[in-house]
């Protein structure tokens, strides 16, 4: 079953990085939102986590915030 992944990133983060190559370790699709460019998706981000640091990760509605890999192993059932 696919699951539905965001993450909200800028280019200078080094944990939004540690986490996109995560995903592309085990072959997990998202989308990505760099918040420091796309102000819409800044103000999502906010709304949804409740703060401006960055990554906040969306995975079928559950926010994860900061780069945990156990965290997302068990939200990805990896």
């Amino acid at each position: 079953m696919t699951k539905n992944i965001k993450i909200y990133s800028t280019p200078t983060c080094v944990y939004c990085k540690m986490a996109k190559e995560f995903f592309k370790k085990n072959n997990v699709e998202y989308t990505e939102f760099n918040v420091a460019e796309d102000e819409k998706a800044r103000e999502e981000m906010v709304q949804k986590s409740q703060q401006l640091g960055v990554p906040v990760i969306d995975i079928d509605g559950k926010i994860t915030v900061g780069f945990n890999e156990s965290e997302l192993k068990k939200a990805l059932n990896l």
